[in-house]
């Protein structure tokens, strides 16, 4: 008998008849979607997608990325080069924006609102020489002299000491030397002047604006790569919330620039990132390798026999997201019961043990899944090539069964579900917790909301299960009428998998995130996975 520093509880293998059938039907391979599920596959259209524009840009093709969003608009309005930009600055590079702009408020009208001075009639008078206001050198000749839009006048050597300091304080938008003047000082007299006898300044001057695409561009951003691979990505305008894959390989959000993380909202996964890095060691020993006893909440370990566990106090449950059950139940599943929801406990336990209850359900089911994902990731992966390299080796075979690419979809649409099933409990953690506040009027809606929700996690759960049994089987050894069977099933249930992840983050996005109070989005469900940026060439 153990212990009660090192209490171990097994379940007893009771297996009659009928379990012992079960677990030969799962051993089978036998996909458990009815034919209605598959039925509806076929039938219904596949699901929308809405694709970012998505570009990445080096730092040779930056310039003329650039040149092209202010083409665009130096033709539309009719200006030059150095209003374009700071219009574009002013309203963040949002060329739909500038349209609405254009289109609601005219041009003239818009351009005033940016402090964008047009052109004017020149103060300086026709004679020999001019004076400066700023210097008040009165023998200037008009060589010696430089006129912005705005009609102001001054000498060379002053515009340009004015140019310098502006550089060295960090300005990319030179303004006007006269006082409460806002014009835009002419990007080529600028960038002249300061050539003649500043050149590192110069060359600072024409670095400033380039960044400028970047520091004042909602959608433009460098790649997070470490170390950096010197590209920036670009999507479409309205497309920041969405999740992108830079050709050097690193897939990220755009929004936040963490980690993809779809479909929980960039808020959310913020805290779920800090949280679990400051639990501290033992409750992360706690919740890997122990749950606790829904009934008198001891820790148990198990070492060994099926998921269903009995406490010494009598109490039954499922050792892998800890909740209570009863005690009919196969190998593989336990009736009555589903492990993706969290059932509150006894309100007479204290709250703070029910908050580390509830953590430890959610971080657990969490971490299966992040685990489950990087194993097929490294070891099925491999395996699965392998299968597919025995199908199309094998000569003796028909040629339409020794294709092996709907084996190699199959592993990928495994791994983005399994991604798509982990952060869907960070997601829960938050949302049906208490901590994020609702709006008065949405909370009767909650509870159904969740309960779809639930529902939906729960159908991608098992058929994520399924398709992980399917591919783990030695495909290429089997008959032929074999691997069509198989074949059919592979497919039908991938197809399953992207109905199901549609739906959840629709579910997500449409059914739970409007009853918050705090405005929050997540990234459109990517069949594929991130969208891959495409290079911009110059």
């Amino acid at each position: 008998m153990a212990s009660e520093e090192e209490e171990f509880f097994y379940c007893e293998d009771e297996y009659g008849e009928e379990e012992e059938e079960a677990a030969a039907d799962w051993d089978g391979l036998a996909v458990e979607a009815d034919e209605d599920d598959l039925g509806l596959l076929e039938e219904d259209p596949p699901l929308r997608e809405r694709r970012a524009d998505c570009w990445a840009i080096t730092e040779d093709s930056l310039s003329a990325a650039q040149q092209e969003d202010l083409s665009t608009v130096m033709n539309l309005l009719n200006i030059k080069q150095h209003h374009a930009r700071a219009l574009f600055i002013f309203h963040r590079w949002q060329i739909d924006r500038i349209y609405d702009y254009f289109d609601r408020k005219g041009r003239d009208r818009m351009l005033k609102e940016a402090d964008i001075v047009l052109q004017e009639k020149s103060s300086i008078k026709l004679s020999r020489s001019v004076k400066c206001n700023v210097c008040f050198d009165d023998d200037l000749s008009l060589t010696n002299v430089s006129t912005m839009d705005c009609g102001h006048y001054f000498c060379n050597d002053c515009w340009t000491e004015h140019f310098n300091a502006a550089i060295d304080s960090g300005k990319k938008q030179i303004r006007c030397m006269e006082v409460k003047c806002f014009a835009i000082c002419e990007e080529g007299i600028v960038r002249r002047l300061l050539g003649q006898k500043y050149p590192d300044a110069a060359r600072r001057f024409d670095r400033f604006l380039l960044e400028s695409y970047l520091e004042n561009n909602d959608f433009v951003k460098w790649c997070p790569s470490v170390p950096h691979c010197g590209r920036a990505i670009r999507v479409g305008t309205g497309d920041r919330d969405c999740e992108v894959k830079c050709p050097c390989g690193v897939s990220f959000c755009f929004n936040c620039m963490e980690q993809e993380h779809s479909p929980c909202p960039c808020t959310l996964w913020k805290k779920w990132s800090i949280k679990n890095q400051g639990e501290s060691e033992n409750i992360k020993w706690i919740v890997k390798n122990t749950k606790s006893c829904p009934k008198c909440f001891k820790p148990i370990q198990k070492r060994d026999g099926c998921n269903l566990v009995v406490c010494t106090c009598g109490q039954s449950l499922c050792y892998l997201c800890g909740g209570p059950t009863g005690r009919t139940h196969t190998w593989t599943s336990i009736e009555g019961h589903s492990c993706n929801r969290f059932k509150e406990s006894d309100q007479s336990v204290d709250t703070g043990r029910r908050q580390l209850e509830r953590y430890t359900h959610y971080c657990n089911r969490f971490k299966i899944h992040e685990d489950s994902y990087k194993e097929q990731q490294q070891k099925l992966g491999p395996a699965v090539q392998e299968q597919v390299k025995r199908l199309e080796s094998n000569r003796v075979r028909p040629r339409t069964l020794r294709d092996g690419d709907w084996l190699i979809e199959a592993h990928q649409r495994l791994l983005r579900s399994r991604k798509v099933v982990s952060r869907s409990y960070a997601f829960a953690y938050y949302m049906f917790g208490g901590e994020l506040k609702a709006h008065p009027s949405e909370k009767r809606s909650l509870a159904p909301a969740q309960n779809l929700f639930e529902n939906q996690q729960e159908q991608l759960e098992r058929h994520v299960e399924q398709l992980s049994k399917v591919l783990v089987t030695n495909i290429s050894a089997l008959p032929d009428e074999e691997i069509v069977r198989m074949k059919q099933e592979v497919v039908n249930v991938a197809k399953i998998l992207e109905t199901l992840c549609g739906e959840m983050y629709s579910c997500i996005q449409d059914e739970l995130l409007p009853l918050l109070m705090e405005p929050m989005n997540i990234a459109m469900y990517m069949p594929d996975g991130p969208e891959k940026a495409k290079l911009f060439s110059a």
